[in-house]
């Protein structure tokens, strides 16, 4: 990124930093100044990643300045469809969000999330317009509102010493900042009896749907989205299937979220006994053949954990005892079959990766390295050629201690001790509401610490909106 361009980045920061209190705090009018902070830091963000050249492209090229026009006429319908039916955001959000579109502008490559990107624009100008016209706005709990906001907000200062300011502008344009208006808008939607159904039923649908893809994949013995894992089975004793996504463990991840709920379901509703066993069965063995051992792990995990809570004594003592005995067989066979191997090897490389990350934190302990930097410190740490993708932690706390420094160690901390507190609080409201979005929210906690895209799953954000959004006014002024 050239100087001129990396201004442009620190200033779109710096506005994106100011936007996070505003949003997450303020009532009415001043959630509007957030928002249009917010839009700038986006704006000026476009401007600092996308070459001018490129960017002329939009407009001399008929083709795509038509296509950019319609998109906009597009999202102005759908933001008068939100305004006209309350409540539909939440869903049309959680319908776009596992979908990535490539996209190509000159000499910019990306694989973005378009849909979800468009539905949020729409959403977040129906927001802007009631807030405009009614009255005082929603308030999120403080005890998520401040830990959220701070943690963004350093995020987005960071760029300022990040060693990669490309990288991270982009996790801030690409991520962060939408996010946070993601927050907004979920918490801010006018209640519905009718939401939660819907969201679960999306959820759950979208996990069918995708099974199904994925054991199309399993019988053709074709691979369709990512030509690497294409070539990565042709090397392989098995076939790992990845349905609608780039990679099988994103791929399992969504559907060890579905499967959550669906246990929730399953204790909560008993009448509904048959039709999540039927619905559990089939997506599990969706994730089965996507060999993703960190979502197993997550959804085991979680599984454990929703049977504790809501079991009699008895069945926990049970579970508790199976689930230790599964874990010392599990590590019993890994230290078995692993005689002979390097750590390096028996954790795919996870453990070097560890080691490197843990390295560059420690050579900047204070404040990290910077938004989104993290890869290229630990190539540059390493020593390595191959590149920064590959150099990408798969452990969210980790890449947190090296790119925040203790500062964001302990925003980080603070964020998941507001984020308990609020899903706890949800579950005292609604038992069955609340524990699902806990379920949900655990399940990508877990996955994080062996696979990365924590911060930059809006699900994750999402959930905890939702939490916010279930808890009465009384509680989210604490």
């Amino acid at each position: 990124m050239s100087h001129a361009h990396a201004d442009l980045a620190y200033v779109a920061a710096v506005l994106g930093a100011l936007a996070c209190f505003p949003v997450l705090l303020g009532g009415n009018r001043v959630i509007l100044v957030g928002l249009g902070l917010l839009l700038a830091a986006e704006v000026w963000m476009a401007f600092a990643l996308v070459p001018g050249n490129d960017l002329k492209l939009l407009v001399t090229s008929p083709t795509r300045a038509v296509a950019l026009v319609g998109a906009g006429l597009v999202v102005l319908g759908i933001a008068f469809l939100f305004n006209r039916h309350p409540g539909a955001a939440p869903v049309a959000l959680l319908v776009a969000a596992p979908f990535r579109i490539g996209v190509s502008l000159g000499s910019q490559h990306a694989s973005l999330l378009l849909p979800l990107y468009g539905v949020l624009a729409a959403a977040g100008l129906a927001l802007a317009w009631r807030l405009f016209r009614n009255g005082p706005a929603r308030r999120i709990p403080r005890s998520l509102a401040v830990p959220s906001a701070v943690l963004i907000f350093l995020y987005a200062l960071s760029l300022l010493w990040a060693k990669d300011v490309k990288a991270g502008s982009i996790e801030l344009a690409a991520f962060l900042f939408p996010f946070l208006a993601l927050v907004a808008v979920v918490v801010h939607e006018p209640a519905r009896s009718w939401l939660p159904k819907a969201l679960a039923f999306v959820l759950i649908g979208e996990a069918v749907a995708f099974s199904a893809f994925g054991l199309w994949e399993e019988v053709t013995g074709h691979i369709y989205f990512s030509g690497k894992l294409e070539v990565s089975n042709i090397y392989t004793s098995f076939f790992r299937t990845n349905s609608l996504f780039s990679d099988p463990n994103i791929y399992g991840r969504h559907l060890a979220l579905a499967l959550s709920v669906l246990v929730v379901l399953m204790w909560q509703r008993r009448r509904l006994l048959a039709l999540t066993a039927a619905l559990i069965a089939f997506i599990w063995i969706g994730l089965y053949y996507s060999y993703s051992q960190s979502s197993l792990v997550a959804l085991f995990i979680v599984v454990v954990g929703i049977t504790l809570v809501l079991a009699g004594r008895r069945t926990r003592r049970m579970v508790a005892i199976c689930a230790l005995t599964l874990a010392l067989v599990g590590a019993g066979i890994a230290a078995v079959g692993g005689q002979g191997h390097s750590l390096r090897r028996l954790t795919s490389g996870r453990s070097h990766l560890a080691s490197i990350t843990f390295d560059v934190f420690a050579d900047h302990p204070l404040v990290g390295v910077g938004v989104g930097s993290q890869p290229l410190a630990a190539r540059n740490k390493s020593a390595s050629n191959a590149s920064a993708k590959k150099d990408t932690s798969h452990t969210t706390p980790l890449t947190v201690a090296a790119e925040l420094g203790i500062l964001g160690i302990a925003a980080y901390l603070a964020w998941l001790a507001g984020a308990y507190v609020t899903l706890r609080r949800a579950w005292k409201r609604d038992p069955t509401i609340g524990l699902s979005l806990a379920a949900v929210f655990a399940v990508l906690l877990v996955h994080s610490l062996a696979y990365s895209g924590f911060f930059e799953d809006p699900i994750t954000w999402g959930s905890l909106a939702l939490a916010a959004a279930c808890l009465p006014p009384a509680a989210r002024a604490e």
